[in-house]
């Protein structure tokens, strides 16, 4: 009997699930179809259906990483300065479900950085992520709780300053805990409503 859309649908959704887990606890350099079908309780014959190569697996991963990632809750505790602390902090590994997605994110630089249309794939997402910011910083800058100033040049600044602080949180978790991670955003925070 030939299985049915559902079938293939749930099956799809048990390799997600199974690579996010492969993800989570070995990064990406343990991401491989041996991994993901023992995850999975399968075969890498199976997966191969799904995965052809090792770069089928890792584009896929990726693009899963993206998806759970934009899928995330997100804080809307206010406009203007408010809403770009909101979008630095759901940047943070504040939670576990954000300490694994980033754990996810800097294990994948590798993979990205070795190959060239991955590296323009990942250079697109941050420039996406930086006008995301930058629209945050202008309608700060047009409340008047930031003073004036290139709102690109400093959404590029916060980017680097939250990206930063994900990683020193990743490696010394003890010494970078949530709220100091926060105390550390809302420090920074002050520095860019300073008149220049």
């Amino acid at each position: 009997m030939p299985r049915s859309k559902g079938d293939h649908e749930a099956r799809r959704r048990d390799v997600s699930e199974a690579v996010w887990q492969v993800l989570a606890a070995r990064g990406f350099t343990g991401l491989t179809l041996r991994a993901v079908a023992a995850e999975l309780g399968a075969t890498t014959g199976l997966l191969t259906h799904y995965f052809p190569t090792k770069r089928a697996l890792v584009e896929y991963a990726l693009d899963l990483l993206e998806q759970r990632t934009l899928a995330r809750p997100r804080r809307h505790s206010g406009e203007g300065l408010a809403a770009l602390r909101d979008a630095l902090l759901d940047i943070l590994p504040l939670t576990p479900e954000a300490t694994d997605s980033n754990r996810i994110w800097v294990s994948s630089w590798d993979a990205a950085l070795s190959d060239p249309d991955l590296s323009t794939d990942y250079a697109r997402k941050y420039a996406a992520g930086r006008d995301r910011l930058t629209a945050r910083v202008a309608a700060a800058q047009k409340l008047g709780e930031l003073p004036p100033g290139e709102p690109a040049h400093i959404a590029a600044g916060a980017h680097a300053f939250v990206l930063g602080l994900v990683v020193q949180a990743l490696f010394d978790p003890a010494a970078f805990p949530p709220q100091r991670q926060v105390e550390l955003l809302d420090d920074y925070l002050v520095t860019l409503t300073a008149p220049r």
